[in-house]
C-alpha cells in the first residue's frame, strides 16, 4: 500500500506543481480522501525535489545559459544575464515570506477546509488572468526588477496549500504584460531556486531529527521518480497548450474542486 501511495502522490505532485491547481493543496486532499496516514513533511519536500529534477531537465539549456551568464560581462549574454538576475530578485520575497510565516503556513497544512477556500482564491485569480493575458506588451527579459519582486511575492503567498504557485506566478506575469507562454516559462524557472532552498532547509531539519517519519528508501525513490516523470510530461504539455489556450479550464477545475472540498468538510 505504501508503494501505491508513493506512486499516486508522486504523480499528483509532479502534475499539480506545474498545472495551476496547487500541488501542496492536492497533497493535503488526496491522503485525506483515501484515509492515508501522512508520510512526513520531508517526503512532501522529496516529491518537490522530483519536480525540481523535471524542470531542470526540461530547461537544461536555459539553466546552463543562465548560470554562465549571471556574472558574465559578455554583451552576447546580456539577455540571459538580465533574466538570471530577475529570477534571483523574484526569489528574495518568496524566501522572506516563507521564513517569516513558516509556522502559519505549516499549520494550514493540517486543515483540508483551508485548502478548499484557497482553491477558490486560485480559481479567482486564474479567471482574472484570462483578461490580463490579452494585454501582452513584452517578454520576460523586459520585466522590471519591481515586476520580478511582485511575481516573487505571489510565489511566496502560494506556499499556502490550495494557492497554486504556478497559477499565482503566471497570473502575476500576465498582469505585468507577459504572454501566457512567457509567463509560464518564467514561473517554471523561478521555481528552481526556491525548491532548492526549501529542500536544503528540510534536509537540515531531517538531519537533526534523524529522518523521523520518513518512509523506507524504496518508497522514497518510487515517489521521487513518479514526481519527476509526471512533472516533465506536464511541463511539455502545458507549454504547448498555452500557445493556443487560456487558463480558464484550470480556473474551472479549481472552482469545482474547492467547492467540493468545502461541501465534503462542512456537510459530512
Amino acid at each position: 500500500m505504501e508503494l501505491l501511495q508513493a506512486i499516486v502522490l508522486g504523480i499528483v505532485q509532479g502534475a499539480a506543481e506545474f498545472l495551476p491547481v496547487s500541488s501542496s493543496g492536492h497533497l493535503v486532499i488526496v491522503p485525506a480522501l483515501f484515509g492515508w496516514d501522512d508520510f512526513s513533511l520531508g517526503f512532501d519536500v522529496l516529491l518537490h525535489l522530483g519536480t525540481l529534477v523535471a524542470v531542470i531537465a526540461y530547461f537544461r539549456r536555459d539553466v546552463v545559459n543562465l548560470v554562465r551568464a549571471a556574472f558574465s560581462s559578455d554583451p552576447e549574454r546580456a539577455h540571459d544575464k538580465r533574466l538570471a538576475w530577475l529570477i534571483a530578485a523574484g526569489t528574495i520575497p518568496t524566501g522572506i515570506i516563507g521564513l517569516a510565516f513558516n509556522d502559519l503556513f505549516e499549520s494550514l497544512f493540517e486543515s483540508v477546509v483551508w485548502v478548499g477556500w484557497f482553491l477558490l482564491i486560485t480559481a479567482s485569480f486564474l479567471t482574472l488572468s484570462d483578461r490580463l493575458s490579452r494585454k501582452v506588451t513584452h517578454d520576460a527579459t523586459r520585466l522590471s526588477v519591481r515586476g520580478a519582486l511582485l511575481i516573487g511575492v505571489a510565489q511566496g503567498m502560494a506556499i499556502a496549500p490550495g494557492i497554486s504557485r504556478s497559477g499565482a506566478t503566471m497570473a502575476a506575469g500576465l498582469g505585468l504584460g507577459l504572454d501566457r507562454e512567457q509567463a509560464a516559462r518564467f514561473s517554471f524557472l523561478l521555481s528552481i531556486p526556491i525548491i532548492l532552498l526549501a529542500g536544503g532547509k528540510t534536509a537540515l531539519d531531517l538531519v537533526t531529527t534523524a529522518g523521523e517519519g520518513m518512509p523506507t528508501l524504496l518508497v522514497c525513490v518510487v515517489g521521487f521518480v513518479a514526481s519527476a516523470l509526471s512533472g516533465y510530461a506536464v511541463i511539455a504539455g502545458l507549454l504547448s497548450w498555452l500557445k493556443k489556450h487560456t487558463l480558464l479550464v484550470f480556473a474551472g477545475y479549481c472552482a469545482v474542486a474547492g467547492t467540493a472540498v468545502l461541501v465534503w468538510q462542512y456537510a459530512f
